[in-house]
This record gives C-alpha cells, structure tokens and sequence, in this order.
C-alpha cells in the first residue's frame, strides 16, 4: 500500500480558506493511479470532493465546484486541496485518498476541517 499523511486541517470561519496537503511515499502517478480527497461526517458515508488522474482530469462533487481545487506537485509528492469560501457545512474529516492497479486502494488518516458561522 501507499502511505498518505494529510496536513492543513484545522478551524476556519466561514468564507475563508484553507490548505490540505496530502504527502504521498511512492511515486504518485503509476500508470492509471488517481488521487482524490474524500470526506466524513459523524453518522454520514465517506463521500467525494475531487479527485485527480495521471492525465490530469479532474473530478469535484457538485458542493466543491467552484470553490476547491486539487492539485499536484511531483516534485514534492503531495496532493493538495485547496479551498476556499468555506462554509458550516465543509466541517468534516477530510481523508487523501489514492487509486492504482498495482497498489490497491490506499487512506491517509484523516484531517479535522471546522467551519464555524
């Protein structure tokens, strides 16, 4: 499996901004892989924010349209997610989520995001 560690999370008011930065520890982008950002709520399914594929499509929720952007630095080997006009209801775990043939499905261990009003 690949080892994800996210970052960034945290407290936010409503309207700004936050960073989440996922370090990946293998080359990100094996043939097929795609890099995602999910999250979770108490009592709610894990669900999709945006995802990422070798070929660079992307992929949002319709909540995240607009708003958040992933990204990739290969140099760095992170994904990130930036986003920006929080609102209450982004509060959640935000988990990295990584996709591939030869590695499997592979989590990170989640970041708390709390957007107050």
């Amino acid at each position: 499996q690949v080892q994800l560690v996210e970052s960034g999370g945290g407290l936010a008011q409503s309207g700004e901004s936050l960073r989440l930065s996922c370090s990946v520890s293998s080359v990100i982008f094996r043939s097929g892989a795609i890099l995602g950002w999910f999250r979770q709520t108490p009592g709610l399914q894990r669900e999709l924010v945006a995802q990422i594929s070798s070929g660079g499509r992307t992929n949002y929720a319709d909540s995240a349209k607009g708003r958040f952007t992933i990204s990739i630095d290969n140099a760095e080997n992170t994904v990130s997610l930036q986003m920006t006009s929080l609102k209450p209801e982004d509060t959640a775990v935000y988990y990295c989520n990584h996709i591939s043939e030869a590695t499997g499905i592979s989590w990170g261990q989640g970041t708390q995001v709390i957007v107050s009003s």
